[in-house]
């Protein structure tokens, strides 16, 4: 099983709530990448590209469980 799809199995086991937390610390740490970049002190610059693609993750598992409830 590779790195990704232990990561989306993590993300499916958790709630909405848990979802929207999880989401929140990601933008969060963003952030700060974008500053640590701005700064020239990023020390692992692919933790941007992480951390993006962890978000955008999130948001479409946040867009499917909506589809799916909206279409019960």
């Amino acid at each position: 099983m590779s790195k990704i799809d232990t990561r989306r199995s993590d993300l499916n086991a958790k709630t909405e709530d848990q979802l929207g937390e999880e989401l929140g610390n990601l933008k969060r740490e963003a952030f700060n990448l974008r500053f640590q970049a701005a700064t020239n002190q990023l020390e692992k610059p692919s933790r941007v590209r992480e951390v993006r693609r962890d978000i955008a993750r999130i948001k479409t598992l946040q867009s499917a469980r909506s589809r799916d409830a909206a279409a019960k």
